[in-house]
C-alpha cells in the first residue's frame, strides 16, 4: 500500500509537472505570437515612412524637425519622471499637471503682468533681440520656480507620509493629486475650464535659405567637430586607464557641445542650403520657436547633468538612490534630497509647459494628461531611472507621434505611440538604457 501511495503521488507530481511545463510552453508561444504581431506592425509603419521619405523627402524632413521639437519638450517632462523614480521608486502621475500649471503661470506672466517686457522698462536703450531673450528667460524662470514650489508641497504633504507604506498607496495618491490639480484648475477663481489662446513672448521668425548667416552655421559645425574630437580622444585615453579622461568625458560642457552644436548645425544647414532632388527644390524652414525650444531644452539638460554629476546635491541624490539607509548613516538628509529632486523635476516640467504653450499656443486645464503620459512612456522606453534614456526615449516618442500623424493617420498617432511601449518592453523589458534587475544569490 505504501508503494502504491508513493506511486500515485509520484504520478500526480509528474502530471502536475507536465501541466506546468505545458503552460509555460504555451506562454512562450503566446509571447512569440504577440512579439510577431507587433513586429509586423512595426515593419508596416517603417514601410509607410520609408515610402513617404522616398516620394516626398522635403516634407519628410520637415516632419522630422517637428518631431525633434516635440521630443525635446517631452524630454524635460520625462526627466522629472525618471529622477523621482530613481530615488523614491514612485511614478508621480501628477507630474503632467505640474506641466499644465507651468503653462498657465507663463500665460498670466505674459498676458497680465507683461513681465517679458521688463528689460525695456528698466533699460530703454537695450536692443530688441537682447530684450526678447532676457524676457523669455524670465518667463521660463518664473514658471520653473512656481512649479518647483508646487512639486515640493506635493512631496511634503501627499507623498512623504506614505514613503514607508506599500507602493500602491503612493501610486493611488499620485493619481488623486493629478485629478485634484486638473479640476482645481478648471475653477473660475483658479484658472478656467475654457481653452485659452497663448500669447507668445516674442514674434515668430521663419528661417529658410538665404536668411541664416553662414558664420553662424560654420560656428555650430566647428563647435560640434571640436566636441566630437575631444570625446574620441578622451574615450581612447579612458580605455588606456586615464582617470582624468574618464572624468572629463562626462563633463557638462562636452555634452553641451555635442548636443547643442550637433542638433543646431544639422538644422541650420538644412534650412540655409538650397537642396534639389528630381528638379524640385526643398522648401525647408525652421522657426525661431523650434530653435528656442531645442536650445532651452539642451541647456536645462546640461545643467541637470552638472547638478547630478558634479555637485554635493547630485552626489547625495545618487547615494540616496543607491541605498537610503546607508546614505542616512553617512549624514545625508534623505528627506531634503527627495524634496530637492521633486523641485528639480517640477522646475523642468514648468519649463516644458512654457515651451509647449509657446509652440502650440493653447492652454487648458486638461492639457497635462496626454503629454504627461507620453513623457512617462518615453521614460520607460529609454529606461526608467536613466537620464540619457529619458532623453533618447523622448526623441523617439516625438518622432513616432509626428511621423504617424503626418504620414499614416492622425487619430492613430496616440495608438502607435503607446504601442511603442509594448514593442520596446517585449524586446527590452528594462528599457533601452535601463539596467536589468540584479539577481540575488
Amino acid at each position: 500500500m505504501e508503494r502504491s501511495l508513493r506511486g500515485d503521488s509520484g504520478g500526480a507530481l509528474l502530471r502536475r509537472g507536465n501541466g506546468i511545463a505545458l503552460r509555460r510552453r504555451n506562454g512562450i508561444i503566446l509571447n512569440r505570437i504577440s512579439q510577431g504581431v507587433f513586429a509586423l506592425l512595426g515593419l508596416f509603419v517603417l514601410f509607410v515612412l520609408a515610402r513617404a521619405a522616398w516620394e516626398r523627402p522635403s516634407l519628410f524632413v520637415s516632419q522630422v524637425l517637428n518631431g525633434l521639437q516635440l521630443g525635446f519638450i517631452y524630454a524635460l517632462i520625462a526627466l522629472g519622471y525618471t529622477m523621482i523614480y530613481g530615488i523614491v521608486k514612485l511614478i508621480n502621475f501628477a507630474h503632467g499637471e505640474v506641466f499644465m500649471i507651468g503653462s498657465f503661470t507663463s500665460f498670466y506672466t505674459i498676458a497680465t503682468l507683461r513681465l517679458h517686457e521688463w528689460p525695456m522698462w528698466i533699460f530703454s536703450g537695450i536692443g530688441q533681440q537682447l530684450s526678447v531673450i532676457v524676457g523669455t528667460v524670465t518667463v521660463i524662470m518664473v514658471s520653473m520656480v512656481m512649479c518647483a514650489g508646487l512639486a515640493v508641497v506635493m512631496e511634503r504633504f501627499a507623498y512623504r507620509p506614505l514613503r514607508n507604506k506599500p507602493r500602491i498607496a503612493a501610486l493611488i495618491t499620485a493619481v488623486g493629486v493629478s485629478f485634484f490639480l486638473q479640476y482645481y484648475g478648471a475653477l473660475p477663481f483658479a484658472y478656467t475650464s475654457n481653452y485659452i489662446t497663448y500669447p507668445r513672448a516674442f514674434d515668430v521668425e521663419v528661417y529658410r535659405a538665404g536668411t541664416v548667416a553662414m558664420p553662424v552655421v560654420v560656428a555650430m559645425w566647428i563647435l560640434f567637430a571640436v566636441s566630437v574630437i575631444a570625446y574620441v580622444v578622451l574615450r581612447i585615453r579612458g580605455r588606456q586607464g586615464s582617470l582624468r579622461a574618464k572624468t572629463l568625458i562626462r563633463h557638462p560642457l562636452l555634452s553641451f557641445g555635442l548636443q547643442f552644436g550637433g542638433f543646431l548645425a544639422v538644422i541650420l544647414t538644412l534650412v540655409s542650403v538650397e537642396i534639389s532632388t528630381g528638379g524640385q527644390v526643398w522648401d525647408l524652414t525652421a522657426s525661431n520657436v523650434t530653435l528656442i525650444i531645442m536650445s532651452a531644452s539642451i541647456v536645462l539638460q546640461v545643467v541637470l547633468q552638472w547638478v547630478v554629476g558634479s555637485t554635493r546635491l547630485g552626489k547625495a541624490m545618487r547615494a540616496s538612490a543607491y541605498d537610503k539607509a546607508a546614505a542616512r548613516l553617512m549624514g545625508i538628509n534623505v528627506d531634503t534630497v527627495v524634496a530637492a529632486t521633486f523641485a528639480i523635476g517640477g522646475g523642468l516640467a514648468g519649463a516644458a509647459g512654457v515651451l509647449y504653450a509657446t509652440a502650440y499656443r493653447q492652454v487648458h486645464h486638461l492639457m497635462g494628461i496626454i503629454p504627461g503620459l507620453k513623457a512617462f512612456v518615453a521614460a520607460v522606453v529609454g529606461g526608467i531611472g536613466s537620464i540619457p534614456g529619458a532623453f533618447v526615449g523622448s526623441l523617439i516618442m516625438g518622432q513616432t507621434e509626428v511621423l504617424t500623424a503626418g504620414f499614416i493617420s492622425t487619430p492613430m498617432r496616440d495608438a502607435i505611440a503607446f504601442s511603442l511601449l509594448i514593442i520596446v518592453l517585449l524586446v527590452w523589458p528594462q528599457g533601452i538604457f535601463g539596467e536589468p534587475p540584479a539577481e540575488k544569490v
